[in-house]
């Protein structure tokens, strides 16, 4: 099998543009969950999220997720140096769930309050309740999944296989992995890789009828923790064949190791209440990148600050490496729940903590559940060199998704 570097790392988070500003927040230990102004909260039990500031240009023919992938792919790429030649047969694979659906509830709610509407939902106020742009018409299939990798494979140059995953949560996880697959099998030498989505009526709507959101700012893994927080972003990373990434020269962030897949099929939204699914995934990407788990010194975990999921989550955790020596944190205690660009995203600030020798915190975090059996990292980052981090991601349906980072040889 053949070895996948990571070479490329691009990030639009609630920080703003940039993987700089993404790690700086996380690594200072910010919290990013803030009243949300899109879209109207009134009357809602929960009235905070985690927004992407309003620091991305583009053309509002796009969506506003389009505008958001584009600019975190085109990041990734230009840190990986990579040329237009190397482009075009990379392969791409992007993980989304909500495509363009921001623009089109925005121009069904005026039609059903107002009477009236354009012929395109890229209209008017764009992507917020509150935006009075111009009008800006857009076809109807940028409202898709499938929207995203069209505008990043036609913007960008992108010319080999191209993939859209729909995994729920676990999308933008799932799409690193797959493109790892492709690379490890000799189908492709590099790919760019990711997940996208933007906050949306019918996702913050939903979680705050299914009771699942915390009226303040989540906290995972604390005693009283009550619920998560919607976020939205991009992350994507390029991966690329080691002997490929040598010949020209690039220098790695780290190694993507290994990864595991699994789906338990329990329940619509709940997880396996032993962490089947988990612990399978876990195991998976450690048999995969042929590492001990003692190898392994930090999880960034899924962490979404639900009684069960943390609760669940942290079991699993306790049942393969055992309790204590492993330190665990959450980065959704500060960007909130991305959805499909949650893993991604995730899996850039495990990428970072390897390599910058510091673990991101858990914000929020005052009262540690004494059922967690971890280090979760309250509050301040910890420096600390590890070899081997994971990264989790757990879908609805229970579409589990680890991630293996180890540090590179010559790496950054």
């Amino acid at each position: 099998m053949r070895r996948v570097l990571v070479t490329g790392l691009g990030a639009v988070s609630p920080f703003g543009a940039g993987v700089k500003a993404f790690w700086d927040g996380i690594a200072a230990g910010t919290c990013a969950i803030r009243p949300l102004t899109l879209i109207d909260t009134e009357g809602f039990r929960c009235r905070i999220a985690a927004e992407v500031p309003e620091v991305i240009a583009g053309s509002r023919r796009r969506s506003r997720a389009d505008r958001v992938a584009l600019a975190a792919a085109r990041e990734a790429l230009a840190d990986a140096g990579l040329d237009k030649r190397e482009r075009a047969s990379a392969a791409l694979l992007v993980g989304a769930v909500g495509g363009g659906m921001l623009e089109a509830e925005a121009w069904y709610w005026r039609r059903v309050r107002g009477g009236s509407a354009s012929r395109s939902p890229f209209d008017g106020r764009g992507e917020s309740e509150k935006d009075q742009g111009p009008a800006a018409p857009a076809p109807l299939r940028s409202i898709l999944p499938v929207s995203h990798a069209d505008v990043l494979g036609s913007a960008l140059g992108l010319h080999g296989p191209r993939e859209t995953v729909v995994t729920a949560c676990s999308s933008g996880a799932v799409a690193v992995a797959e493109a790892a697959e492709l690379i490890a099998d000799g189908v492709v030498d590099v790919a760019l890789a990711g997940g996208v989505d933007a906050i949306t009526r019918i996702c913050y709507m939903g979680f705050n009828a299914l009771k699942l959101l915390d009226p303040g700012p989540c906290r995972p893994f604390d005693r009283d923790r009550k619920g998560m927080s919607i976020g939205e972003g991009a992350g994507f990373v390029v991966l690329e064949e080691a002997e490929h990434a040598r010949a020209r020269g690039a220098r790695p962030w780290v190694d993507l190791a290994g990864h595991g897949s699994t789906t338990d099929a329990y329940h619509v939204t709940a997880p396996h209440p032993d962490g089947d699914g988990m612990t399978r995934a876990m195991r998976a990407a450690l048999a995969t990148a042929r590492v001990d788990p003692g190898a392994v010194g930090y999880a960034n975990a899924h962490g979404t600050a639900t009684p069960q999921n943390d609760r669940i989550e942290s079991a699993a955790l306790a049942r393969i490496f055992g309790e204590g020596g492993l330190l665990v944190s959450s980065t959704k205690s500060m960007i909130g729940h991305a959805m499909a660009a949650a893993g991604s995203l995730e899996a850039i600030a495990t990428i970072l903590a390897v390599a910058r020798e510091l673990i991101p915190p858990t914000a929020n975090l005052a009262a540690p559940d004494p059922e967690v059996a971890f280090d979760c990292v309250p509050g301040v980052a910890r420096e600390r060199a590890v070899e081997c981090a994971i990264s989790n991601s757990f879908g609805f349906g229970g579409q589990n998704v680890t991630l293996l980072f180890r540090r590179a040889a010559r790496g950054r």
